[in-house]
């Protein structure tokens, strides 16, 4: 299997640009889907296909879009730092309108700080790069407001509905989410944070490791702590690889984790997990960014054979079959698919 980069960078980005609805603001999937939405999380994954190209003004774009969110519903915010949230509702929700930035409020699994994280995250790293969205006074203020929103929640030990939107607990991915953009933060002199914070994410974290929660053992969301937040050692790393490698990995995807009822295969739910297809690209990911070529080719034609007939990446594939689910294309997976070439063409150069 061959890979004809730039052809199919620029392919898999396209198509990540149909999913576009206001100017920087992505739909999850197409508009006949239920991902129709704008989720904080995976508008932040959808930027990193065109960081890592170099398209960083579409990175400004949305990053001034998840910006303006935040400034839209400052109240809600000011209301959190000042009486900690104790109902999901009350949290910074996870998914808003496209085009009106207004928050959905059907009961949704809205405690999701590592989303929140991930704003803060994309927001910090182009201000310190020189690419600043950061313009006016309002803005600045909720750059710090977003800081105060998460050290009230005391994010470190915060039960939160995490990357998968599911039960409430501390999950590793978004203590590690939060504490990479904390890091990032304190460099700017503007900004406050407290060092106890930073060392009370980074205790927790070690403690949770290499675990994701106290519920799940291996999960596909640990890779995220690798890439893009960087927040393990070279023991947790290995540790992560290898379990998700030997527990996870099926033929078109990855599972998210044991059990996983979320599009199960089988009527009794309890087994055939869906294989989420950017599990491939994020291997490809991480071993190209360790240097590994071999590996890193390995995990990229992998996730190229997931990659549908029509040149789509889909969220994933039902358990032991060729047959996607409706979302597809998935902004998130195409992104980080578009990642995964990147990374492996600059290990030939």
């Amino acid at each position: 299997m061959t890979f004809d980069f730039d052809a199919e960078i620029k392919q898999h980005l396209d198509v990540v640009r149909t999913l576009e609805r206001t100017p920087g603001v992505f739909t999850a999937s197409a508009d006949d889907t239920f991902y129709n939405k704008a989720w904080l999380r995976d508008i932040y994954f959808i930027t990193l296909g065109f960081f890592e190209t170099g398209d960083i003004e579409t990175v400004r774009k949305a990053a001034k879009a998840l910006l303006s969110v935040f400034v839209k519903h400052k109240d809600k915010i000011n209301w959190a730092i000042e009486n900690k949230p104790h109902e999901a509702w009350q949290y910074i929700h996870a998914r808003f309108h496209p085009e009106t930035f207004e928050e959905y409020w059907e009961e949704w699994g809205n405690s999701q700080n590592d989303a929140v994280g991930e704003v803060l995250n994309l927001l910090v790293t182009l201000e310190l790069m020189g690419a600043s969205v950061i313009e006016t006074d309002d803005e600045r203020e909720m750059v710090q407001k977003i800081i105060d929103y998460l050290v009230n929640l005391e994010y470190w030990q915060d039960d939160d509905n995490g990357i998968w939107e599911e039960n409430m607990e501390v999950h590793a991915s978004s203590v590690g989410s939060v504490l990479a953009a904390l890091q990032k933060a304190r460099q700017l002199d503007w900004l406050q944070v407290p060092e106890e914070v930073i060392t009370q994410g980074e205790q927790a974290l070690r403690a949770l490791l290499p675990r994701e929660s106290a519920t799940k053992f291996a999960d596909l969301a640990l890779l995220t702590l690798i890439y893009p937040f960087a927040v393990t050692t070279e023991a947790e790393t290995l540790e992560i690889l290898k379990n998700v490698e030997y527990h996870l990995v099926r033929e078109k995807g990855v599972i998210r984790y044991k059990l996983d009822r979320y599009y199960n295969n089988n009527p009794d739910g309890y087994s055939e997990e869906a294989e989420w297809c950017f599990g491939l690209s994020w291997l490809a990911i991480i071993y190209a960014e360790r240097g590994e070529k071999e590996k890193a080719y390995y995990w990229l034609r992998r996730a190229k054979a997931a990659v549908t007939p029509d040149g789509k990446v889909p969220e994933l594939y039902f358990s032991n079959t060729d047959r996607p689910n409706e979302n597809t294309p998935l902004g998130w997976s195409e992104s980080m698919y578009v990642v995964a070439l990147q990374k492996v063409k600059e290990l030939d150069k």
